[in-house]
């Protein structure tokens, strides 16, 4: 990290984007409570958030739309233009405006598509390829300590000050992304020229990761995992009501143990990849994961809670070690679709999953999904770290230092 912190362009990208995900993760909570609170309705509010994710289906279209315009300009436009959105929240004072609130988390999940890839892709050319474990993990790092701290702080704000309040917070903090990336000193290349329609273009980043094996390989395995990985948002209820016999609200105390647990996971990721490299610690990870989920199933909180921290350390190991594999394996013209896909191959199944974790503890109970979703883990975990492939010397793969100044 402090290899990373020692340049300049890191230094400035990164606290710009510390200031706008806090302003993110304090309004995505504060937008379901405001429509419960002006409606009445719970189902309502869930609809908050299935408008942010919904755009999440035209990934790959803007996946490609990162590969095609210059990525600076492209942050530039999407974080100028969502906090225009964000402001227009101030004409909602009623039940009547609750349109607008959904439209508004509708382009708020836009505007998280389109930077995503674009984001993905600027690293490689922000920092140089060894020190990209570095940039992921404090990308990371920060997401998962706003993950503990921003809710709070929006739910807080929310009381203290009202919607309208937090509504101007977020938008004035689009402005510290826009203000970094006008400092960067970085000079990027223009846009390879489009080569075949359309259809062939998008599915650009699906074919690359299949024809590269060790970043399929962990993509596979990754997606295999995910299948069963949404059983959590499940079961993590029943464990502490019918496993511990506590009160739902315990559910706060478990959520900020396994929030330790990934700070934890996210400061030592990129030293483990250095270390390991990243498909040795995709693997790991998904072994950690499993025997996490494992000290779970029996209702004790001693291992309860040493499960979650595990579990949580582990899921950013996964990620880091993912997202690091497939810039430093992907050309240039190509990093905004090869992220878009691994986004949609990873959490489509993830989604699925959520559905059928919830169908299937009222007739196996929560114990047997916990089981069953260890020996996922394990199996996926066995399949990377068996994989010769993984066990190769890292090279510095096709994003190298050309693109650097």
């Amino acid at each position: 990290m402090r290899r990373l912190l020692a340049r300049r362009d890191a230094r400035i990208y990164l606290t710009g984007q510390v200031f706008s995900l806090f302003g993110d993760s304090c309004l995505w909570l504060a937008m379901g409570v405001w429509v419960r609170s002006l409606t009445g309705s719970n189902a309502q509010a869930g609809l908050v958030f299935f408008f942010y994710t919904a755009p999440s289906l035209l990934a790959p279209a803007f996946g490609l739309l990162a590969d095609r315009v210059r990525r600076r300009s492209l942050l530039l436009a999407a974080n100028a233009l969502t906090a225009v959105a964000v402001l227009s929240l101030l004409a909602v004072h009623g039940r009547g405006q609750v349109w607008l609130i959904d439209a508004v988390m509708f382009a708020y999940g836009v505007s998280a598509q389109v930077i995503g890839p674009a984001q993905s892709a600027s690293l490689t050319i922000i920092v140089p390829a060894e020190l990209l474990a570095d940039a992921n993990a404090a990308f990371r790092t920060v997401q998962e300590g706003l993950r503990l701290a921003g809710p709070l702080a929006g739910a807080a704000l929310f009381v203290a000050v009202g919607p309208h309040v937090i509504t101007v917070v977020d938008a004035a903090t689009f402005a510290f992304p826009v203000v970094s990336l006008l400092l960067l000193r970085v000079r990027e290349p223009a846009p390879h020229p489009a080569e075949g329609g359309w259809a062939s273009q998008v599915a650009a980043g699906v074919r690359h990761i299949w024809q590269a094996p060790e970043l399929r390989q962990i993509v596979v395995a990754g997606a295999c995992m995910t299948t069963v990985f949404g059983f959590t948002e499940t079961t993590i209820y029943a464990i502490v009501t019918d496993g511990l016999h506590r009160p739902a609200a315990f559910i706060g105390v478990t959520g900020a143990v396994q929030g330790i647990g990934a700070l934890a996971g996210g400061l030592t990721a990129a030293p483990l990849v250095r270390k390991a490299g990243e498909g040795r610690l995709a693997g790991l990870a998904m072994l950690t994961a499993a025997a996490g989920v494992a000290l779970t199933i029996l209702p004790l909180l001693p291992l309860v809670i040493a499960g979650l921290v595990v579990f949580g350390a582990a899921i950013p190991w996964l990620v880091v070690a993912l997202m690091t594999l497939a810039q430093r394996l992907t050309p240039p013209q190509l990093q905004g679709r090869v992220f878009a896909a691994v986004e949609v191959l990873i959490t489509t199944p993830q989604t699925l999953s959520i559905a059928l974790g919830a169908a299937l503890i009222t007739i196996v109970g929560y114990q047997a999904l916990l089981a069953a979703m260890a020996v996922v883990f394990a199996a996926t975990a066995v399949s990377v770290l068996t994989r010769p492939e993984q066990r190769r010397p890292r090279g510095l793969g096709v994003s190298g230092a050309g693109l650097r100044l």
